[in-house]
């Protein structure tokens, strides 16, 4: 189970912070992520983390929030953070934290994942 906090109302330029704590199952080798989405389109890949031997091996961003978002994570804890600055109207949306129990690579593709939280909701105002 994922459980998903942080999102709320910024004004462009600003920051959140958003969390993802997972209970039930342990991650320290696989992937835990964020992806977003707005009304009327479909879910979009935000940013994942590679586990390996619980130490992060590779981070990866949709280009859209490169320089700006910054994923990381406590595998003790089992959590994964989303750090999200210089924010933009565009990155409105909900935000879903994601994962999945075992991986060798990134993923990217929605469909597998394995683990989903109940989305967090970031507004970003002009």
């Amino acid at each position: 189970q994922l459980q998903a906090c942080g999102g709320g109302l910024v004004q462009a330029g600003g920051s959140l912070r958003l969390s993802c704590a997972a209970s039930g199952r342990a991650f320290g080798n696989g992937v835990m992520g964020w992806f977003r989405q707005t009304p009327g389109k479909e879910r979009e890949f935000v940013a994942a983390m590679l586990w390996s031997g619980r130490a992060i091996s590779y981070s990866y961003y949709t280009d859209s929030v490169k320089g700006r978002f910054t994923i990381s994570g406590d595998n003790a804890k089992n959590t994964v953070t989303l750090q999200m600055n210089s924010l933009k109207p565009e990155d409105t949306a909900v935000y879903y934290c994601a994962a999945k129990a075992d991986a060798q690579s990134m993923i990217r593709r929605e469909r597998e994942y394995e683990y989903w939280g109940q989305g967090t909701e970031v507004t970003v105002s002009s």
